[in-house]
């Protein structure tokens, strides 16, 4: 198994496995192409894949608000579930927020994603029962 940053090339596989997860994306706004493709460049670090060869089959995605790190998308290919992928690619990402001196991070998870609730429970995170508001320009961010 091998952990790295993937590359905009592998945009088409990373989308997949947002599906195959049912992690919700806007491909219209905040998720085209060329805006992951500037994320990747600008912090390549929160962008972790992993691999099987040369297939992507996991990766999970950080971004920070300056006081705190954030997991905001963790996907492994269901046919590599259950092995350990999940928790590795979440140390990883941990490992970058340390190494930015950050000492809280944080999931939000949809309601209805009780396999997400109960992988970060099993990690130590806690269930703090915030609801979550938000104000967006438009459908597509």
């Amino acid at each position: 198994m091998r952990y790295e940053t993937p590359s905009i090339e592998e945009y088409d596989r990373i989308i997949e496995l947002w599906d195959d997860a049912d992690i919700p994306w806007k491909p219209e706004g905040r998720d085209r192409k060329e805006n992951i493709a500037r994320e990747i460049e600008e912090q390549p670090e929160y962008w972790i894949g992993a691999y099987d060869g040369d297939k992507l089959i996991g990766i999970i995605v950080g971004t920070d608000d300056g006081r705190k790190g954030w997991i905001n998308r963790l996907a492994v290919d269901e046919e590599y579930r259950g092995r350990g992928i999940g928790t590795e690619l979440l140390e990883k990402l941990e490992r970058v927020f340390e190494e930015k001196g950050f000492q809280i991070w944080a999931s939000l998870i949809e309601p209805d994603n009780s396999e997400a609730m109960d992988f970060f429970e099993k990690r130590g995170f806690e269930d703090l029962d915030i609801k979550y508001y938000s104000k967006r320009e438009n459908d597509r961010v």
